[in-house]
């Protein structure tokens, strides 16, 4: 099967918002009046970003997942995205299944594949992502200001212990195991939240890299710091056991764990109602965790307000 077979076969679909999409030299898109394009690319690498264990179609949505969630940080709707496939065969039961989960994500959040490459290599895939925002809207790493109150979104620290245990260096029952290696290979994008956000939420960023170091781009952008409440933590283990983990591991998951894919937000004290209602509509748990301060650094409060040392580390590329 040929390159231009292989795009026909499973990648190529008639354009549904896009002015020209696949099959010309570019895609051509006209946003709507009023608004403006984000835009966002990732790449996964087999190796550094996923095992070579992983389903294909848990592959596919998972690198449109991840994109997404950078959307969703940003308070946008997602509208197309362009692929680029590096392939060391074209192996059509892998591509059957990594483009059918691929698929599957993206008509959930009505956003069309407009373009792309392929070409034959190590495995690497690549997406940049396109979303709308009206003009004026975007929720940025640069608005937090002091006395907000600082949430996020979700569970943390399932798809860090799923790692440990690919590691061997936990022990997990298999269903404890089942449920966090699914959130490691198949995360949600929290799209419908981030977009009820806007006008609400003063800076988000998702969470792929770590809680603390994700957030610490939001403080070094807005030029404040935080405090965070560790006896919020508990509250953000409730899909898995981590609580049952040793205290080190179960704060190393959660706060700097990484592949997690939620959101931290920081929003003013009296708009606290209207999270939790947006968080109720949006079908996605918040948990309050801290609060924004105008000291620029990042202190862990234990239950007594007392702050401890921090030792996490969040995800490097290149450490």
């Amino acid at each position: 099967m040929g390159e231009f077979d292989l795009i026909e076969r499973f990648f190529k679909r008639p354009p549904r918002k896009a002015d020209v999409g696949i099959g010309d030299d570019c895609a051509v898109w006209s946003p709507r009046a009023g608004h403006q394009l984000a835009f966002s690319a990732d790449m996964l690498v087999e190796g550094r970003h996923f095992l070579s264990t992983v389903e294909p179609s848990r592959l596919g949505h998972k690198a449109l997942a991840v994109n997404l969630s950078d959307l969703a940080a940003c308070g946008a709707t997602p509208q197309a995205f362009l692929l680029s496939l590096s392939l060391p065969r074209a192996d059509e039961s892998w591509l059957s299944g990594f483009s059918h989960g691929l698929f599957q994500l993206a008509d959930a959040h009505h956003c069309e594949l407009i373009g792309g490459d392929t070409t034959q290599g190590p495995l690497n895939i690549a997406i940049t992502v396109m979303g709308e925002v009206p003009v004026g809207q975007s929720i940025l790493r640069s608005g937090a200001q002091a006395g907000d109150d600082l949430y996020v979104s979700g569970h943390l620290g399932d798809a860090r212990l799923a790692l440990e245990a690919f590691r061997g260096s936990v022990s997990l029952p298999q269903s404890v195991f089942d449920a966090a290696r699914i959130r490691m290979e198949r995360p949600t994008p929290r799209v419908a939240l981030g977009m009820a956000l806007r006008g609400v939420a003063h800076a988000m960023a998702d969470i792929s890299d770590g809680l603390l170091g994700d957030l610490g781009h939001i403080l070094k952008a807005s030029r404040v710091g935080a405090e965070i409440d560790l006896a919020a933590m508990p509250a953000l283990m409730q899909t898995t056991q981590l609580w049952t983990c040793p205290p080190d591991l179960a704060l190393t998951c959660v706060l700097s764990g990484g592949d997690d894919y939620e959101l931290v937000f920081c929003a003013p004290p009296s708009a606290s109602e209207t999270v939790h209602a947006v968080s109720k509509a949006s079908g996605t748990p918040v948990t309050k965790i801290g609060r924004i301060t105008d000291q620029p650094q990042l202190v862990l409060l234990d239950a007594q307000g007392q702050a401890v040392p921090s030792k996490f580390r969040s995800f490097d590329h290149f450490a």
